[in-house]
């Protein structure tokens, strides 16, 4: 083995370790919170708000798991609220107005997540529209469509097969929680154990010297965007099930609340660092706050403040775990 190999297998291990490193530390934080809860509320162990929490944080952990991808490639999609809202109004529209079968509307919802973010994704790679921009101009174009179909206006009834997996339970557990699950898992198997992983971890790091290696880096950005546009529509389809409705202003606001939970996750703002794990660390703590906000009748203008703060606190960590990573 020669010297350079060597020394690019102790960068690896070290990374492996700084990451485990600071995925406990947050999980240190997210048991030393709940610990203070438990004496601030007495409600917050209980087994139904914790059942409450789970179901709260779903769609806030779908769309985690594919801005992960995204943002590891040093990339943002602030689209995602206005795709969540398209996709579920159209699959639900199409079915209430227009009479198509269930399976294929929701065919066409997941299919129009996909399709915008593969937009996103051509438009930063091919045409060099910057990621902010050209995510920010199709999540102000997907909620205006949104507007327009829906006139403004919530679509129901929900279809009966959408609204029962709502509310459905398989030994008490939701079934959007354990949709969760299949996800989280399969995105965590395609990050750490395929070809594609691989390549986004790689494309992060380095975009150039990965594309003189031969990595099709641009392929790789537009298939993360997509996924970020899948995981989009299927969170407004879960919403839309549990609301048992779908309108415009789905998913408002809730684009910085995702970029937070991942990046205080340990993805980083700068690309090529990651794990799903971490993301669903950083959505439970997120959630954590949020429901010891209305656990301890907090006004609703503090939520805000609170997630700005989060934001804020979460660029500064990744910042400084930036220049741990490299000492």
């Amino acid at each position: 083995m020669t010297v350079a190999s060597e020394s690019a297998l102790a960068r690896k291990g070290s990374g492996r370790v700084k990451g485990l490193i600071s995925r406990l530390g947050l999980l240190l934080v997210i048991v030393l919170f709940m610990i203070i809860m438990s004496f601030l509320s007495p409600v917050f162990l209980t087994v139904a708000n914790f059942k409450n929490l789970f179901i709260q944080s779903t769609i806030l952990a779908v769309l985690a798991l594919g801005q992960t991808y995204v943002i590891m490639t040093r990339g943002i999609d602030l689209s995602i609220g206005g795709t969540m809202a398209l996709s579920s109004a159209l699959c639900i529209g199409l079915v209430t107005y227009s009479g198509v079968p269930v399976p294929l509307a929701l065919l066409i919802a997941v299919s129009v997540g996909a399709g915008v973010g593969f937009v996103n994704g051509f438009s930063v790679t091919k045409i060099g529209i910057t990621p902010l921009i050209v995510t920010l101009a199709t999540l102000s174009i997907a909620r205006g469509a949104t507007f327009v179909y829906t006139n403004g206006a919530n679509i129901t009834p929900v279809p009966d097969v959408i609204a029962a997996f709502g509310r459905g339970q398989l030994f008490g557990v939701p079934y959007s929680v354990i949709l969760l699950v299949v996800l989280a898992v399969g995105c965590h198997a395609i990050l750490t154990r395929s070809v594609f992983g691989r390549s986004v971890y790689a494309t992060g790091g380095n975009e150039l010297a990965s594309r003189l290696a031969g990595i099709p880096t641009s392929r790789i950005i537009i298939i993360t965007y997509v996924i970020s546009g899948l995981m989009a529509a299927i969170a407004g389809l879960i919403l839309t099930a549990r609301l048992e409705s779908a309108g415009p202003r789905a998913g408002v606001g809730i684009e910085l609340t995702v970029i937070a939970a991942c990046v205080i996750g340990g993805t980083s703002l700068f690309g090529g660092a990651g794990s799903i794990i971490g993301t669903l660390l950083g959505v439970a703590l997120i959630s954590l706050v949020s429901n010891a906000i209305n656990l301890l009748g907090v006004p609703p203008a503090w939520d805000d403040l609170v997630k700005g703060l989060v934001i804020f606190i979460a660029a500064v960590v990744d910042v400084y775990r930036r220049k741990y990573a490299r000492s």
